[in-house]
């Protein structure tokens, strides 16, 4: 109601404003015609309007400079991947072209807007053709262009060209797309990750894994990402409901998630958590970020509310789809650490097939007869609450409507 009330304010505001201009134009009638007013742009209208095309090329410079020495801080800064440099260097070339042909042809269009302005007396100057300037105007972007694309082709083929049979020591990882959250599945130690589909989603089976294939077994699910650093990681991407993307910016990574189908991507880790940490970009990111938290935080103390954590850095996982409603929260803290590390971490998680025969024998147990006493070392408020829990199934709705 107060959207259409506003429609209705912004509607009827433009037609006093067009009535004014009505009434204003009517007042100039008389003025006009004293003037000789035929409508055509005299010598100074074409003065003034010369000079205004130098104002505003100057302004497209000096707004550009100050948007690089506002905000130019906030790139990303060290890539965490091997193939990373060579992505940010082909930015940079993008970029560099850009800017250069950009701050000459604007330059070159308002100058010569100013230049050849209309003056009394002066007659254009113009031929049909020109084969020589045709070739070179033509020639130069094509020249640009195509070692541009080349050079983008090689890059492309390298990040996105991936040997699976020459990497017999790769992680696999299959990253899971549902709104609004992530979920990762880890290949076991037969390398391999078992099939899954959506129908097969139950219970504690949120990834929708296919029990009986014998891959599936060691598998690993986890709802943290955690990457070996210097290990190339083999990521299969799956989607439960909507297309999504899987954005990891400090890798310089991000593929589209889509329902239906598995798509791939991989790369190598190269900067721990903890050395991305100690990075002196990513350091002074981090005090400014704590600084605006600082100042945040005391207002909402002074509010009776309370303060803001400091914050700390970690990669991101990040939706870079519009998926819905909560697609702002859709994110996963990604831990890149040391192998021994890793190994140790992945060494102490519970494998698919124990989780799912546990799950199966606590649902096979006989329940205990009402009103008796609870096992010893058992409390009744545990039983409840671990029945609740095996008894929800938030996927189930999910997974039926596929």
């Amino acid at each position: 109601m107060t959207s259409l009330l506003i429609f209705i304010v912004v509607v009827l505001l433009g037609v006093a404003i067009w009535q004014l201009t009505k009434i204003f134009h009517l007042t100039q009638v008389g003025a006009a015609a004293q003037a000789e007013d035929t409508g055509v742009a005299t010598e100074r209208d074409n003065t003034v309007n010369g000079y205004l095309m130098f104002a505003f090329v100057g302004f497209i410079y000096v707004f550009t400079i100050f948007s690089l020495w506002k905000w130019g801080h906030l790139v990303l800064g060290t890539p965490a991947s091997e193939h990373g440099p060579q992505y940010d260097n082909l930015m940079s070339i993008s970029m560099w072209l850009i800017f250069v042909v950009q701050f000459i042809t604007q330059f070159l269009l308002h100058y010569f807007s100013f230049k050849y302005r209309g003056e009394k007396g002066k007659v254009a100057f113009y031929y049909a053709d020109n084969d020589k300037l045709e070739f070179i105007w033509t020639i130069i972007p094509v020249i640009v262009l195509a070692g541009l694309i080349l050079y983008g082709l090689y890059a492309w083929t390298n990040i996105m060209f991936i040997e699976e049979e020459a990497k017999e020591d790769a992680v696999y990882v299959e990253v899971y797309a549902k709104q609004f959250s992530w979920e990762v599945r880890y290949a076991g130690k037969d390398g391999k990750l078992g099939k899954a589909n959506v129908r097969y989603i139950k219970g504690i089976n949120t990834l929708g894994v296919d029990e009986s294939d014998p891959n599936a077994q060691d598998d690993i699910q986890a709802s943290e990402l955690h990457l070996p650093k210097g290990k190339q990681i083999i990521f299969k991407f799956r989607s439960q409901d909507v297309l999504h993307s899987a954005y990891m910016p400090h890798f310089r990574a991000q593929m589209n998630v889509v329902p239906g189908m598995v798509t791939q991507f991989g790369f190598i880790p190269t900067i721990t958590t903890d050395e991305m940490r100690q990075d002196p970009k990513i350091m002074q990111k981090v005090n400014h970020i704590n600084e605006i938290r600082s100042k945040k935080s005391a207002e909402l103390v002074a509010d009776g509310k309370s303060a803001l954590d400091p914050y700390t850095f970690d990669y991101l996982l990040l939706c870079n789809k519009i998926c819905g409603a909560s697609h702002y929260n859709m994110q996963m803290k990604i831990v890149v650490e040391d192998e021994a590390d890793f190994n140790k971490w992945l060494g102490a998680k519970e494998t698919f097939g124990t989780a799912i025969k546990k799950e199966k024998e606590g649902a096979a147990a006989p329940a205990p007869a009402e009103g008796a006493a609870p096992a010893a070392g058992e409390s009744t408020a545990t039983k409840v609450d671990s029945t609740a829990t095996t008894a929800k199934d938030t996927t189930a709705t999910v997974a039926a409507a596929h």
